[in-house]
C-alpha cells in the first residue's frame, strides 16, 4: 500500500497517508493511457475544417484549349487540382471525430495515471487548501512553499469559488473536482495536487 506524505498550506509534512492500492497501485498499462488520450482528443476535435471540391470551385466551365495538336498537356478544367486556384484533392469535409472506449478500458488508464504519478513522486497530498478571499498570490505563495515547479493539476474534493478563480490565472496550473479528473489532465501536469478529502473522494469513487 502505497504511503505518501501530507502537507499543509505551509509545505510543512503533517502527517502520511495511505492510499488505496486498488487505485494508486495498479500494474501501469501504457496502452490503456494512450488509447484513452488518443480518445480524449479525437472528440475534442471539432471537425469543422472544409475545402472545396473541383465540383465547388467557382469557374473552370470551359475547356482551356483543344484536346490534341497544341503540345500542351491535355486539360479539362482550369479548377482542376494541379492548377492553381483549383480544387483540393481528397478535401477535407465536415466530419464528427467522436468514438467511444470501454468503461473498463478509461478506469484503467485513470488508475494507471494515477499510480505513475505515485511512482514518480509527483503527487502532492495536501491537509486542506482554503482561502479566505479570491487572490492569486496565495495560491502562488502555497505553490512555492511546496517547491512546485512547472505544471500543476490541483484536485478538491468539490468546487471552492476562491480557489478556482485564484489559481485561473496562473500560467500551467489548473484545477479540478475529483469527478472531473482525466488521464489526459493527470498525463498532462508535472504535479498532481490533491486535497486529503479528494483521495478519500477519488477511492469512493473509482475504487
Amino acid at each position: 500500500m502505497p504511503k505518501v506524505d501530507v502537507y499543509n498550506m505551509k509545505g510543512e509534512v503533517v502527517g502520511e497517508v495511505n492510499l488505496n492500492d486498488d487505485i494508486f497501485g495498479v500494474k501501469v498499462n501504457e496502452v490503456a493511457m494512450h488509447t484513452v488520450v488518443v480518445n480524449q482528443l479525437a472528440n475534442a476535435r471539432q471537425g469543422t475544417q472544409s475545402t472545396k471540391t473541383i465540383s465547388e470551385v467557382r469557374g473552370g466551365g470551359k475547356k482551356p484549349w483543344r484536346q490534341k495538336g497544341t503540345g500542351r498537356a491535355r486539360h479539362g478544367s482550369i479548377r482542376s487540382v494541379q492548377w492553381v486556384g483549383g480544387a483540393v484533392a481528397f478535401a477535407p469535409k465536415p466530419r464528427n471525430y467522436r468514438y467511444s472506449v470501454p468503461k473498463k478500458v478509461r478506469r484503467l488508464a485513470l488508475k494507471s495515471a494515477l499510480t505513475s504519478k505515485v511512482l514518480a513522486n509527483d503527487i502532492v497530498v495536501l491537509d486542506e487548501l482554503s482561502l479566505s478571499e479570491i487572490k492569486t498570490k496565495e495560491i502562488v505563495k502555497v505553490l512555492d512553499n511546496l517547491n512546485i515547479e512547472g505544471s500543476a493539476l490541483v484536485v478538491l474534493p468539490a468546487v471552492d469559488e476562491k480557489v478556482v478563480k485564484s489559481a485561473r490565472n496562473i500560467p500551467g496550473v489548473k484545477t479540478a473536482i475529483v469527478n472531473t479528473i482525466n488521464t489526459y489532465d493527470i498525463l498532462k501536469y508535472n504535479k498532481f495536487i490533491i486535497t486529503k478529502d479528494a483521495v478519500s473522494k477519488v477511492e469512493e469513487v473509482y475504487a
